[in-house]
Parts: C-alpha cells; sequence; structure tokens
C-alpha cells in the first residue's frame, strides 16, 4: 500500500511517499526543507513532488500519516489541515503519529534518551524514551533546565532533536547529531500496525501543547474619545 507522510511539526518540513507491506516500510520518495518560516509555501509543491518523484498520483494513495506535534501553532496546523482534507478528498484513513516519537523512537539504543525540539518562548517540547524506544514520559512543553531535571531522575544520558542542539548547555547532556528533525520512515513505521490492519481513519488533533499567542478580544473597546 502507497502512503503519504506529512509532517510540519519543526523547522523541517516534510513528504514522503512510502510502500507498507507485511514485510516492513520502504520508502519510495522523500522531499524535506529546513524553514521554520515557509510550512505553507512548501509542503504542498513537496507532496505533489514526491508523487512524481514515485511516478504516483494521489488516487493511488490507501493512507495517510500525519505528525500531530508537538509544534508551534502556526506551522504545525500546515501539515495536520493536509493530511486531513487529502485524506477527505482522496476517501483515505489517516493516522496520527507524535512527532517527538519519530525523533526519539530510533535513537533509543538500550539507555533513555531525551528526545526534544523548539518550542520558541526559550523553552522545548520534548519526551522521554526507554532503552527500547518507547515513552516514558511526556510529550510537554517547559524551560530546559526543568525538562533536564526530569531526564536526570529517569537515568536519561542523552539528548537528540533540534532541541536539545539549540539548548545544549542548558540540558547538560551529550546531544547526538540525528536524528535531529522527525523522520519520516519512523513515521510511517509507528502507524505501519494501524495500517495493515485497516484501523479505522483517526481524527488529526494536534499536540499544541498551549494556547496560541493570538486570541479573541474578550471585550468590546470603546472607538470614542
Amino acid at each position: 500500500m502507497l502512503v503519504l507522510v506529512v509532517d510540519s511539526s519543526t523547522p523541517a518540513v516534510t513528504a514522503a511517499l512510502v510502500e507498507v507491506t507485511a514485510q516492513g516500510v520502504a520508502t519510495r520518495a522523500h522531499r524535506c526543507t529546513v524553514d521554520a518560516r515557509a510550512h505553507g509555501e512548501l509542503l504542498a509543491p513537496q507532496v505533489d513532488a514526491v508523487l512524481a518523484d514515485a511516478d504516483a498520483r494521489p488516487a493511488d494513495l490507501g493512507a495517510i500519516v500525519a505528525g500531530l506535534g508537538p509544534g508551534p501553532f502556526t506551522g504545525l496546523r500546515v501539515g495536520l489541515v493536509t493530511a486531513a482534507t487529502m485524506g477527505q478528498v482522496l476517501g483515505v484513513p489517516t493516522y496520527g503519529v507524535c512527532s517527538l516519537d519519530a525523533i526519539g523512537h530510533p535513537a533509543a539504543a538500550g539507555e533513555p534518551v531525551l528526545a526534544a525540539s523548539d518550542a520558541r518562548r526559550r523553552e522545548i517540547y520534548w519526551a522521554v524514551y526507554d532503552g527500547a524506544g518507547q515513552r516514558l514520559v511526556g510529550p510537554e512543553v517547559s524551560a530546559p533546565a526543568v525538562a533536564a531535571e526530569r531526564a536526570r531522575g529517569l537515568a536519561v544520558t542523552v539528548a537528540v532533536g533540534d532541541g536539545a542542539h539549540r539548548y545544549a548547555d542548558a540540558l547538560g547532556l551529550p546531544v547526538r547529531a540525528e536524528p535531529r528533525y522527525p523522520d519520516a520512515g519512523v513515521l510511517a513505521t509507528l502507524a505501519a500496525e494501524r495500517i495493515r490492519a485497516g484501523a479505522p481513519g483517526e481524527a488529526l488533533t494536534p499536540l499544541y501543547l498551549r494556547r496560541p499567542d493570538a486570541v479573541a478580544a474578550t471585550a468590546r473597546k470603546p472607538v470614542l474619545p
């Protein structure tokens, strides 16, 4: 089954076309551009590009997988709206995966690991994974020092992700070079069991973890002096 994978939870805008079989997940085409200010401009063309690279059409898709975040409001919703709209139009199921899982799961190699992405405002989105790649804590948003304290209590000895690179000094943990951003193949792998089973599609509920900066006015403002 051909599956489209999208993620816009970090500065890395990602689209990929993968093939899910009983034997595993194979990537057919992949595009990723790191640009924190151009999610809306980049994602749709990248979806078109991976379909063209694999000589496939939207009608060939059997499912869509999307990273649910956590991530900043504006960027994250681009990927989720794209995935939900395509799923509805094509009549195919959509499946969501925590984007941090696609960083922490492959990084775990027998020891607990902290996965972190940049949440802006001098904070990080983070989660802790055990040595088998299963999430123990999170996702949460906090100052790096708070995350580091929690992580040390879980015997974490290493960190991964763009947030870990940005705040390495505050975390006080060794930082692995990769993975830095959510991996499309891992997102597909984490959803593969549901895809193979033909599980019903899911509502793609974003993991914002905090309220957006823009809020509706709570009272009318006078217009006369």
